[in-house]
């Protein structure tokens, strides 16, 4: 098995983009290491605290913002971070190439059950003639951005990765702390018969995702005339995870349970990246309509609909919207 450095170089990764995403990965080391240790590290549990978000804060996910933020700052690789856990962006280098924006602690909530955890990141060029304080220079398409990934912290600690030439699978090996390529240029079935969706908020859907969603649960006496399994980890990390191991449909769409917040993923820490992955390993990835990787934002917190993974069935599910 090969690790990653050399993969990374082979398909022309300048070094300091490579240096970046293994300054990324020693934190994310970290924060396998804490997850692993569960209750003896006293780390479960929430604090009394909730995020720009709203959320109430979970002790891991403080712990990994923290890692991942002082790492990424005293590496100087670095021109700003952008954090679901952090207010504004938080700048860094003024001379450095890069900006990262990150999830720490995907799935947070599964940490007190030891179920699937991840982190969750994205790079893109930083604008030279902007300065490092300055939040817009986030408010870029994520068709721009130059790497993407996640860590998933489960039975064994994985990265998917892409740099724009497909997506990769590696895993990190514990005896001397590489990750090493385990699958390589992953590719999603186009057809699929499993799909992942929070249905607690089924009541709360627009009527196309209603009537896609019953048509599929209607199997092979239904309009679809084929069975559907249903899967639900309630972290996206571990959701597409999955798809990008043997396909499927992955959806948090637009929902009116709070007509103030229709949207529950965010664009820069969650869409972004993952419909890099999902699109560099054959797969499509729409926020509505929309293809999410064309989305400008409009600020850093910004949240959208979300629907990824095999292309057929993306798209027969987009056709329920139109």
């Amino acid at each position: 098995m090969r690790r990653l450095p050399p993969v990374l170089i082979e398909d022309g990764c300048p070094r300091d983009l490579l240096s970046l995403i293994r300054t990324i990965l020693a934190a994310c080391k970290e924060i396998s290491f804490r997850v692993s240790q569960g209750e003896l590290s006293g780390v479960l549990g929430s604090t009394l605290d909730e995020n720009i978000q709203g959320e109430t804060q979970k002790k891991l996910d403080v712990l990994s913002n923290q890692l991942l933020k002082d790492i990424l700052l005293e590496s100087g690789y670095v021109k700003a971070i952008a954090s679901e856990e952090e207010d504004y962006t938080v700048a860094g280098n003024p001379d450095a190439e890069y900006i990262v924006a990150f999830d720490p602690l995907d799935g947070s909530s599964n940490t007190d059950i030891n179920s699937l955890v991840g982190t969750i990141f994205s790079i893109m060029k930083a604008p030279k003639d902007k300065a490092a304080d300055d939040q817009s220079i986030f408010m870029q398409a994520g068709k721009h951005q130059v790497a993407a990934g996640y860590v998933l912290y489960g039975p064994s600690t994985m990265l998917a990765l892409t740099i724009g030439k497909g997506t990769r699978l590696f895993t990190l090996d514990r005896t001397h702390g590489s990750f090493l390529l385990t699958e390589d240029k992953v590719a999603i079935p186009e057809d699929t018969k499993e799909f992942a969706i929070n249905a607690s908020n089924q009541r709360h859907w627009l009527a196309p995702m209603q009537n896609y969603i019953a048509d599929c649960l209607a199997g092979e006496e239904g309009p679809r005339k084929k069975n559907f399994n249903m899967r639900w980890i309630a972290c996206m990390v571990g959701d597409v995870h999955r798809l990008l191991c043997r396909g499927g449909l992955f959806t948090y769409p637009e929902d009116t349970k709070n007509p103030e917040k229709p949207f529950k993923l965010r664009l820069l820490y969650e869409a972004n990246p993952m419909a890099m992955l999902v699109e560099q390993a054959g797969g499509v990835a729409y926020a509505g309509l929309d293809r999410i990787l064309d989305i400008e934002p409009q600020e850093i917190h910004q949240r959208v609909a979300v629907t990824m993974g095999s292309k057929n069935e993306v798209e027969i599910c987009l056709d329920y919207h139109k």
